[in-house]
């Protein structure tokens, strides 16, 4: 049993673990959630007070019989309660804007249509298809709601933690995995990334599932598992491209479980050929279009990396609790100690994004559960159980703390929530359509009609769209990590049906003061100004301003 003394230097240590990175937040050059951003306003004592009482409560959490019999259950429940919290939050990524597009397209259209024209009539830039395919037909049968897609999002995140936990019960023990699905929750970061509706949470969910799929396919055989981990392995290739390099711990795998497993060779075999079959088949119909997306890859995102890219220090000390980054240095020394050859399975996607200087956090998303095992595994370097819960519940609501106290309030306060809360404000009119002016900004950073799919996922009225003074690209737009946003075109479904009289206008632009175009001025006359949404960050350059006008109410009969 944990004596007090150990206690009390866990909780002093949980207490500098958020102290340390307060005072150095202008070290965090994290380009969502930096601290010098997310506390830039925060009362350090305010702060600290939360932290205590969540410590509090960590005590308290690890003297439960947690989990119990149930430990999937408990991960599950935990995760989507969690991730519930964060429902609230803009889509503060304009990335968002692809993925809403491609599977609008399959919600109008239906999938045939969708499998059709990807990549052609509906634009793909980089994206692989499975997952706008899966948020197409959440819409198509549930509804266009962006409740549909966080709905569907927490879920995989919650899906992801039990199979953590299920992957580290494999290789290890029952702790270990239990300990790594808890372990997901210690990250104030990726709880942001859960409800957006973008394709790193499910590109997570699906390398997950492949790996596990084939340990197990490795460890019993049989054709159900094979099966199983080939169509596994196949959808984690189809969710996004960053995947195929991480499944490059499938091999690591089948090394280190070959010996003891029936028949590896012929397994691990069965499921490349299979999973290989599968993409192919897919990809194959669609050979120019993938072709385009990898040249543009190879010329454009690879050496952008370099340039978009945050630090190692912001990544995992500020965007991942530092217990959880401690926990998993540490235990390459375990690994050494014990001769665990398992160990490098989850070590490998770590190390790979490691070597490979990949220093953009989102691209870590996906190895997240790795990361995760590993602090699980090097956690186990304490020897009393008691004090490794411990570890894990101050890790964990430290993190809920921070995420919930700092990282919520800053995304609500910037000025991506205008286009939330004008969406929800048109759904209160009469007005059936809603004209949607994009006014081109001063020094423009994103071409603005990307913002019109965003106001759309968040309004069921019908939104109607034309550009008709599109602003010029900024110098440097080609090496941009908003390049997209120049090359995106609003697709068909927005434009004019019918007479504009009597439809409402919201207006997205910039800077509300500014003057409008002449094109806009002439739109807006006789209408009156019903709305106006200016939230605004003073941190980013790009913001969504929303002014909503409506026709004048009928005079007396």
């Amino acid at each position: 049993m944990a004596r007090t003394p150990e206690r009390l230097l866990v909780s002093m240590l949980a207490l500098g673990a958020v102290a340390a990175p307060l005072v150095f937040r202008s070290l965090d050059d994290n380009r969502l959630t930096s601290w010098q951003w997310v506390f830039a306003g925060t009362s350090p004592a305010r702060l600290f007070a939360l932290v205590a009482a969540g410590i509090a409560l960590a005590h308290l959490l690890a003297a439960l019989p947690l989990p119990g019999r149930r430990p999937g259950a408990v991960l599950a429940l935990a995760s989507c309660a969690a991730a519930a919290c964060f429902w609230g939050e803009p889509e503060a990524i304009v990335d968002a804007s692809r993925y809403f597009t491609q599977a609008k397209h399959l919600e109008l259209y239906g999938p045939g249509h969708f499998l059709a024209e990807w990549g052609r009539g509906i634009p793909a830039w980089t994206d692989l298809p499975l997952v706008p395919f899966l948020y197409g037909l959440a819409f198509r049968l549930l509804g266009e709601s962006r409740a549909v897609i966080q709905g569907l999002t927490t879920l995989l995140f919650a899906a992801t933690a039990v199979l953590v936990h299920r992957l580290g019960r494999t290789l290890w023990d029952e702790e270990v995995g239990f300990t790594a699905g808890a372990f997901l929750l210690a990250i104030p970061y990726l709880l942001t990334q859960v409800p957006a509706m973008l394709v790193d949470v499910p590109t997570m969910f699906f390398l997950t599932l492949a790996l596990l799929a084939v340990v197990r396919a490795l460890e019993s055989g049989g054709a159900a598992r094979i099966a199983l981990a080939s169509a596994a392995v196949a959808l984690a290739l189809l969710s996004k491209y960053s995947a195929g390099l991480l499944l490059s711990v499938l091999p690591v795998a089948w090394l280190v479980l070959r010996r003891g497993a029936p028949r590896p060779l012929r397994t691990g075999a069965a499921v490349a050929l299979a999973s290989l079959a599968l993409v192919a088949a897919a990809v194959l119909p669609r050979r120019d279009v993938y072709g385009r997306q990898i040249a543009l890859l190879l010329e454009y995102q690879a050496p952008g990396l370099r340039r978009w890219g945050e630090s190692l220090a912001s990544t995992f000390l500020f965007q991942v609790h530092p217990f959880l980054t401690a926990a998993a240095v540490l235990s390459a020394w375990l690994a050494i100690r014990r001769r665990d050859p398992r160990y490098a399975i989850a070590a490998w996607p770590v190390l790979l994004l490691l070597g490979l200087g990949v220093h953009r956090i989102r691209y870590w998303v996906p190895a997240f559960p790795m990361l995760a095992l590993l602090g699980a595994y090097g956690l186990q370097l304490l020897g009393s159980r008691e004090l490794r819960r411990l570890v894990l519940a101050c890790a964990v609501v430290s993190a809920l703390v921070i995420a919930l106290s700092g990282y919520l309030p800053f995304l609500r306060g910037t000025s991506a929530i205008n286009l939330a809360e004008a969406g929800e404000y048109l759904d209160t009119l009469e007005e059936e359509r809603v004209e949607v002016l994009t006014p081109p900004p001063a020094d423009p950073e994103v071409d603005p009609a990307v913002s019109v799919p965003i106001l759309d996922l968040f309004t069921a009225k019908r939104l109607v769209y034309r550009q008709e003074d599109p602003p010029s690209p900024p110098t440097g737009a080609g090496e941009s990590p908003l390049r997209f946003t120049w090359e995106y075109r609003n697709p068909r479904y927005y434009a004019p049906d019918g007479p504009e009289a009597g439809a409402a206008v919201a207006v997205v632009c910039d800077d509300l003061e500014r003057p409008l175009p002449e094109s806009a001025e002439r739109r807006l006359r006789g209408l009156r100004l019903a709305r106006v949404f200016a939230t605004a960050d003073g941190v980013f350059r790009h913001r969504t301003l929303v002014a909503v006008y409506r026709p004048p109410p009928p005079g007396p009969r």
